[in-house]
């Protein structure tokens, strides 16, 4: 009898404001719900054969924690880092400890927005950024990590 190979983990971490999505500056984020999009993710993630593992938070600390805490069971990390993407350094320490592989999401483009929006902590540190393309953008990163952790 062969056992069966045990499917690997993504972590997919939001960072701030992005519980408002859906009623949060629609015009730029649309109306899709993070609730939405995590059920979406999970479906695709038994579609992909990988496991998903959705985390949320304001604060910056919880995020580091939850990284710190994914490098004993998670094989990758999908992040939108939100807000912190500019600003984090912290998040950007933690992700380089993490030993599989990152993808940096984003639901705007952030190289069309404000300057300021533009320039990214997390972007060296993963191994692609995915940006512009709504919810898709989640959609897009879990499908490279998949093919990264080899099962698809």
């Amino acid at each position: 009898m062969t056992a069966k190979k045990k499917s690997p983990r993504v972590l997919v971490l939001h960072g701030p404001n992005l519980n408002l999505l859906g009623t949060r500056e629609t015009d730029v984020y649309g109306t899709t719900t993070l609730d939405s999009i995590v059920a979406r993710l999970r479906v695709l993630g038994d579609e992909l054969g990988v496991v998903v593992d959705s985390f949320q938070s304001n604060s910056e600390g919880d995020l580091v924690s939850a990284i710190q805490k994914a490098r004993d069971g998670c094989q990758a990390i999908l992040i939108n880092p939100a807000a912190y993407t500019h600003t984090s350094i912290a998040i950007r320490d933690a992700l380089l400890a993490f030993p599989g592989p990152i993808v940096e999401v984003h639901l705007s483009n952030i190289h069309r927005r404000e300057e300021f929006r533009r320039r990214s902590l997390v972007a060296d540190v993963a191994v692609g950024q995915i940006t512009g393309f709504g919810p898709e953008s989640y959609v897009l990163g879990l499908r490279a990590l998949a093919s990264l952790l080899g099962t698809q």
